[in-house]
């Protein structure tokens, strides 16, 4: 069985966005997600604000987290920004994998005007590429 990650064109394209928006330094965000169904796209600060590393402002992460609970969504994804490498998880990245359910989304800017748009699966420090299907 094939496993991968359905997005809708808008919400790669929102990702895409919010990377350039915030380059240099990476961004960060959290897709919400209904039975396996992306429903809502929430951009994050990034606590970091570093081109090298990440982390949700915790303000936002509590504000995503409850609007989720409300309305009985899961963090499907969590997407954030290479700026200067390519969109593969890096040893910072599978170090604070913190939701072994979730999808990491990655989108590379190596190339700006040809992002890359990638997603893994992280668990027990085990990288597994998923595909993208744009929706």
């Amino acid at each position: 069985m094939v496993v991968s990650l359905v997005l809708s064109q808008s919400f790669i394209d929102e990702i895409i966005a919010h990377a350039l928006e915030d380059a240099p330094n990476e961004c960060c965000g959290i897709i919400a997600g209904e039975d396996g169904r992306a429903v809502k796209l929430f951009r994050a600060k990034n606590a970091e604000a570093s081109p090298y590393r990440y982390s949700v402002e915790p303000k936002d992460l509590f504000r995503i987290f409850r609007e989720c609970e409300e309305n009985g969504w899961s963090f499907l994804a969590i997407y954030h920004s290479h700026t200067a490498s390519e969109a593969y998880p890096s040893p910072t990245d599978v170090r604070l994998a913190f939701w072994p359910e979730a999808y990491y989304v990655l989108v590379s800017l190596q190339d700006a005007g040809k992002p890359v748009v990638r997603a893994f699966r992280i668990l027990d420090g085990e990288i597994t590429e998923e595909e993208v299907v744009a929706a």
